[in-house]
């Protein structure tokens, strides 16, 4: 990315601000424009008077209205900038682009775990599900039976874990939140990335294990068993069983090996975290570039998080295959508007604090970001949280922007790799499906470097290109698909990390 001043970048010729690449003292000129004050890193400088009402624009679109008048050279964040609501005109399917496919003898492959029903897992784990929060220590003493010393001669085996959660029970036993986890539960359970899962529950619970087998017409069988702590007879006893069960998965599940697949079965969940205001300008368009790439070679992407794409969710409409898939999209937004009202809050909530500490001031500038993880490809279809991915290509999930919710959503959805862009600095890992971390900025990387896989930093760092730095993200989906681990996975994230949406009231 080449720059044209060293102080500031213009993204766009229309704009009226410019990002500042590092901290401007009053009176430096960048721009042609002298700073009326100090601006801080990542944040926004006026490059001409924006009267009061009138729109402040950055990457040709609207992220707010002037709450004053603003002159040349002042900093432009949440002392002069009021969230605007915008009604668009939305488009449908006017901006879709066909893919140029890679043929399948051509595609790159990666050492996956092929599974019966043909999918394929990028890691080989036996999960230890909860039907409600009562069965949580249960699993929680099972899974840490089987500590590194136990599973030293499963040499296939990439751990035992368990997947607890607050919820399940004073629950409405129909609805939205329930039916939400049940999804969550059957994802987990289907999910090429579990070689064996035992589900339990307490017995009385509204999420009944029965209703979930039932619903789905799921059968038990060697490596899908459940259990209920009040037929075993107590804590003790359901624990020693759940023991027993996993001792009886292990020598099985040990004889999966890996073996070459084609990389059309990898789905990619799209998750950012900590954004700041170099997300989308470095990390979220290389995602994105990375994104176009496994979709070119078959594969699949997931983004999500609706409250970080609401502002920017016109752009999504014009890339939808169909006007009903584009009103999909919208409906989600409509619900979240009247979710968020009825709940007395705002979708401008978000920015959280750290956001805006690191330049961005409405959720409109920190939509048009996330959505550029996105990449350019057709937009195949919506799904509901934690819905069965059906389609191949680019896919949205309706989820919140809590990002270890959504990624719970995105991998029960069936993604089998999670990519996560960070600009402050997310300690964040997830399982069954491992995290590839990016850093949005060089110094986040440097300072969390056992934390952050790739640096998309460098792209102004360095003077790295999107496309190079896409492509190294490409690259490491394939070796971290084939085994290798991430850094998240080093240092033993993902355990605490499953955190299905819970919508609704508790009672």
């Amino acid at each position: 990315m080449g720059f044209d001043d060293n102080l500031t970048i213009k993204l766009h010729p229309n704009d009226n601000v410019a990002i500042a690449f590092k901290d401007i003292e009053k009176e430096e000129t960048t721009q042609k424009i002298k700073a009326n004050t100090r601006i801080p890193q990542g944040h926004k400088i006026a490059l001409k008077k924006i009267k009061k009402g009138e729109e402040i624009i950055k990457y040709d679109q609207t992220i707010g209205l002037a709450g004053k008048d603003i002159l040349a050279g002042d900093h432009v964040h949440t002392e002069n900038t009021q969230f605007l609501f915008s009604k668009h005109n939305y488009e449908f399917s006017t901006s879709v682009k066909i893919p140029n496919f890679v043929p399948s003898n051509l595609r790159p492959s990666f050492n996956g775990y092929k599974r019966k029903n043909g999918q394929v897992g990028t890691r080989n784990y036996i999960g230890v599900l909860t039907s409600v929060n009562c069965s949580a220590t249960a699993a929680k003493n099972i899974s840490n039976f089987f500590n590194e010393k136990k599973l030293r001669k499963y040499a296939n085996v990439d751990g035992v874990v368990s997947f607890t959660h607050g919820t399940g029970c004073g629950m409405p036993s129909s609805g939205e939140g329930f039916e939400a986890l049940q999804r969550v539960l059957l994802g987990y359970i289907q999910h090429p990335n579990l070689a064996g899962v035992l589900l339990i529950g307490l017995g009385c619970e509204a999420n009944q294990i029965k209703f979930l087998l039932d619903a789905y017409n799921l059968n038990l069988n060697p490596f899908f068993q459940a259990m209920t702590i009040q037929e075993q007879g107590g804590l003790r006893q359901t624990i020693d069983r759940g023991i027993e069960i996993i001792q009886e998965m292990l020598p099985k599940i040990n004889t999966i090996e890996r073996s070459p697949q084609s990389i059309e079965h990898i789905s990619l969940a799209l998750q950012c975290g900590g954004s700041d205001a170099w997300s989308g300008i470095t990390a979220n368009p290389a995602l994105g570039y990375t994104a176009d790439l496994l979709i070119r070679n078959g594969g699949t992407v997931l983004l999500a998080e609706t409250p970080e794409i609401f502002g920017a969710e016109h752009l999504l409409t014009r890339r939808a295959t169909s006007e009903i898939v584009g009103k999909k999209l919208l409906e989600r937004i409509a619900w979240w508007q009247d979710y968020v009202k009825r709940n007395k809050g705002s979708l401008n909530n978000n920015p959280t604090p750290g956001n805006k500490e690191g330049g961005l001031t409405t959720i409109l500038e920190k939509s048009l970001g996330a959505t550029a993880k996105g990449g350019t490809t057709p937009l195949m279809d919506v799904l509901l949280y934690a819905e069965r991915i059906k389609e191949k290509g680019f896919l949205f999930m309706d989820s919140p922007g809590y990002d270890p919710a959504s990624v719970t959503g995105q991998i029960a959805s069936g993604c089998n790799i999670v990519s996560f862009t960070t600009g402050r600095g997310s300690a964040f890992g997830s399982k069954p499906s491992p995290a590839i971390k990016i850093s949005t900025n060089t110094k986040i990387y440097n300072h969390m470097i056992e934390d952050m896989d790739i640096n998309a930093g460098k792209i102004i760092s360095d003077n790295s290109s999107v496309e190079e730095v896409g492509n190294e993200i490409f690259d490491l989906i394939i070796k971290v698909a084939s085994g290798e681990q991430s850094k998240s996975e080093k240092q033993g994230l993902g355990d605490l990390e499953f955190v299905p949406w819970q919508i609704g009231a508790t009672m």
